[in-house]
């Protein structure tokens, strides 16, 4: 057994200082078992926790690190930047240079807004869309997170297409009145809701690629509805590409998919490992934002200086050639040997993956919604992770959450991998 005794001695401490002794409630291991990990340090694709022990990482930061960890050329424009200053709470040229690189290099964004966190551009996002339509009414999916936004913490209600409840204490009824859940790949349902109250509706919200409860790859043909009922009702399309943007391409799963959306919301990968998020749409839409038009947001740390130069020296590595089909063969290499290892055993597990993102079902079945999952099936993957972590792979501690293969993990590491998971499903299915 790795000795875990200096986590779990500073999560008693943090339990002093912290709800739960976390800064955010996943972190808290409740759904796996033992005291969360407290990181050390991390290089490449390997972490390192306080009592020394060193992990295979396949959560990378819950998705930012596409490069992996402490990356030369993030680090060392980091450093020069901080050398100059943190924050001045004025416009930088780094500001301008970030936005240039992502707007030259995407041809679904013509003008963006930096914010500080991917639940931050999302609040915007939405209260764009009511402002530019006048609409207060916004549909989401269940099985899609968006961040703690209070209109959109809500889970579906007692029956389809009604009206959602609080998925947490201190959000107002009204909020949630104004915002209505629906089940993920059902046209029909989403049809005769937008036939019914589509004239109320500011927008309609979704993960592209939805990766915050497995990872629930839609049909194209979903994707296609929604872009059309938005267009026929006068009702804007949000992606939420918090985790797809700059995952499955420079042009996130817009591109994939070849939807424009109305409005796009990015975080994580931007950033570089710097806390960033972004909010993009058209100069026509961006134009109700402050100072040009009613719609106000503000931030303090907006564009600051640090994560601009963290999210530009990433992204440019990002559009060196041929980064993409790399690293998703990559991950679909390592995917393949578990997957295959699997199949010979006929174990009840099977891998869902988009580029460089993978997710565990422990079912043979496609997921395409959140009420396919069988809860039971975590018990499964508690015992994986238990397991994994005593070899010394980390995922992250909950089953409903997806890895990734970063461009730091090598073959050598990928086959590391595959093997000590091929290893550890033994013991889960023995």
């Amino acid at each position: 057994m790795r000795s875990r005794e200096k986590s779990k001695a500073l999560f008693e401490e943090a339990k002093q200082y912290f709800p739960g002794g976390v800064n955010s409630p996943v972190r808290a291991f409740k759904s796996v078992s033992g005291p969360p990990l407290f990181i050390k340090e991390g290089n490449g694709c390997k972490i390192t926790d306080e009592d020394g022990n060193e992990y295979l990482d396949f959560c990378c930061s819950w998705g930012p690190l596409i490069l992996g960890h402490n990356n030369a050329k993030i680090r060392e424009f980091v450093v020069e930047t901080i050398s100059k200053g943190t924050s001045f709470g004025t416009p930088t040229k780094l500001g301008n240079e970030l936005g240039k690189l992502m707007i030259e290099n995407n041809r679904f964004v013509e003008m963006i807004r930096f914010v500080s966190s991917g639940t931050e551009a999302v609040m915007s996002a939405i209260r764009l869309a009511r402002g530019y339509t006048g609409r207060n009414k916004i549909i989401k999916f269940e099985g899609c997170y968006h961040g703690h936004v209070d209109s959109l913490l809500v889970k579906a209600g007692s029956g389809l297409a009604t009206f959602g409840e609080s998925t947490s204490a201190g959000i107002p009824k009204s909020f949630v009145e104004e915002t209505i859940v629906l089940p993920l790949a059902d046209s029909d349902l989403l049809n005769k809701t937008m036939d019914k109250i589509g004239d109320q509706v500011a927008a309609i919200i979704i993960e592209p690629i939805p990766a915050n409860n497995g990872l629930l790859l839609q049909d194209k043909s979903f994707l296609e509805c929604l872009r059309l009922k938005c267009h026929k009702h006068g009702a804007l399309l949000i992606f939420d590409e918090v985790i797809s943007g700059f995952r499955t391409g420079f042009e996130g799963a817009s591109a994939y998919y070849n939807i424009k959306p109305d409005i796009i919301t990015y975080g994580k990968i931007i950033g570089g490992g710097m806390p960033v998020g972004a909010y993009c749409a058209s100069k026509e839409i961006m134009s109700k934002v402050a100072p040009l038009g009613p719609v106000y947001q503000a931030g303090t740390l907006s564009a600051n200086p640090v994560a601009m130069a963290a999210g530009y020296a990433t992204l440019k590595q990002l559009l060196e050639k041929d980064f993409y089909p790399k690293l998703e063969a990559k991950t679909q290499g390592f995917i393949k040997k578990i997957q295959d290892h699997a199949d010979a055993k006929k174990y009840e597990m099977h891998i869902q993956s988009i580029g460089s993102i993978f997710w565990i079902a422990f079912t043979r079945d496609r997921i395409k919604a959140a009420s396919e999952i069988d809860p039971k099936s975590m018990d499964k993957f508690k015992v994986l992770h238990h397991e994994l972590l005593q070899r010394g792979v980390y995922l992250g501690p909950s089953g409903y959450e997806v890895g990734f293969v970063s461009a730091a993990h090598t073959e050598k590491d990928l086959d590391e991998g595959a093997s000590l998971i091929n290893e550890c499903m033994d013991i889960v299915f023995g």
